[in-house]
């Protein structure tokens, strides 16, 4: 170095005395902070630990302590921290600099010591919790996701990617809404406006609320949503945990089917019947029109079921199940509610005449032969019909009513059907 020539460095110069452990990690300290230059560090031991650090980013090292004073002088406003034990070294940086430099020893280093560990555990404590903190959120199972006040999305995590079929680079820095179907896409930024500036919530807070999402892919999906709020440097911030939930809405789907739908046929079953006759009955006393009850029971059904197997039986019902559905309108309803036994109801006929030729189609249907295990199967049916209102105008009365008759049809000969008007009183 040049003597008398006043050099420049990027940051704030200074030497440092002492290269032990606290030389190292004050030198370790001051490479992380620009607005600092260690320009050389000094130690009677050459192979003290900061001397090694030192050296690996090119800085100058001393075993000297008043060569190192020399070295530096040239450098305006150089602070010497004396981490060493030597309290003469104020004395010659009172030489060497004059009254206007500062050196900063004993107790003051100390304290400072003690100051930069406890920063470094600090540093070091934070960064792990930091790290797991990461690793908790890379690998969760649920979906994170992270927004600004503004609905711009700050971060996505592996198994939201999953979710949405994005990466995380092409949704950072865009909004969230784009994750939304309408109209709840064109809404999203109002609502979000709106409760920033009113506190008023409608979503954020609630816990495990079911919205539909969209994927990359534009598919529409069920998706479970849980918003909290948090505030950060005085910035507001918005996490939501999003789980897909379609897998759990497809078995509550099929629950909810089986509890209201024969398992063979697919028909629906009684208690499902009841309500739509329940239904039809409600509506054909507002709008003063009939409704047909018609109760059926296969004949010769049991002789299949004996002959060729449960399983041909079984078949055998799935056939009957699909003809009966193929027979009535779109707007009436066909049930199995036994074995052999099936209920319909029929809507807004204007005459007894409409239930009888519906049920005569329906056992004319049954009478063609049936194809089951490469064997024709012969069966009919007996029908029994109750008309609301004039049988009953209550839903269970008019189901029994229809089943009274459909025994005095099997009575009378079978492949035929009778109205509850037509069981004698004694019956």
């Amino acid at each position: 170095m040049e003597a008398g020539k006043v050099k420049k460095t990027q940051g704030y110069p200074v030497l440092i005395v002492g290269a032990g452990r606290g030389g190292s990690a004050l030198l370790e300290m001051f490479q992380e902070d620009n607005l600092v230059e260690v320009i050389a560090i000094v130690d009677s031991n050459p192979a003290a630990p900061g001397i090694k650090l030192a050296k690996s980013h090119g800085i100058q090292t001393f075993t000297d302590s008043k060569e190192a004073l020399q070295a530096c002088k040239d450098y305006p406003d150089c602070i010497v921290y004396n981490l060493s034990h030597d309290d003469s070294i104020a004395l010659e940086v009172m030489k060497v600099f004059g009254e206007h430099k500062r050196v900063a020893s004993g107790p003051e280093v100390n304290l400072f010591w003690q100051m930069v560990t406890n920063l470094k555990q600090t540093k070091v404590e934070l960064e792990k919790s930091q790290s797991q903190l990461q690793a908790i959120i890379h690998n969760a199972i649920d979906g994170i996701i992270t927004i600004n006040e503004g609905g711009e999305i700050l971060g996505f995590n592996p198994a939201a990617e999953q979710i949405f079929g994005y990466v995380e680079g092409e949704v950072l820095g865009k909004n969230l809404k784009m994750l939304m179907p309408e109209p709840v896409r064109s809404n999203h930024d109002a609502y979000l406006h709106h409760y920033v500036k009113t506190g008023e919530a409608k979503i954020i807070g609630v816990c495990g609320r079911e919205v539909i999402a969209t994927r990359k892919n534009l598919e529409e999906f069920p998706l479970e949503l849980s918003v909290s709020e948090m505030v950060l440097g005085g910035a507001r911030y918005f996490v939501g945990i999003v789980r897909d939930i379609t897998e759990r809405k497809r078995a509550e789907q099929k629950i909810a089917h089986l509890a209201h739908y024969d398992y063979l046929t697919d028909l629906p079953n009684r208690a499902l019947f009841l309500d739509g006759l329940q239904h039809s009955v409600s509506l054909a006393k507002r709008n003063d029109c009939k409704v047909a009850v018609l109760f059926l029971d296969l004949d010769g059904f049991k002789k299949v079921n004996d002959t060729l197997g449960h399983e041909a039986g079984d078949l055998l019902l799935q056939g009957v199940s699909k003809r009966l559905k193929e027979t009535i309108r779109g707007s009436d309803t066909v049930a199995r509610v036994g074995g052999d036994e099936f209920i319909f109801v029929l809507n807004d006929i204007a005459s007894e005449a409409n239930a009888a030729f519906t049920a005569q189609k329906i056992i004319a249907a049954l009478t063609q032969p049936f194809e089951i295990k490469g064997q024709h199967c012969q069966i009919g049916g007996s029908i029994g019909i109750s008309i609301y209102p004039d049988a009953s105008s209550d839903p269970e009365i008019l189901i029994k009513q229809a089943d009274d008759a459909m025994y005095l049809a099997k009575q009378s000969g079978k492949g035929t059907h009778k109205f509850y008007h037509d069981v004698t009183p004694n019956r």
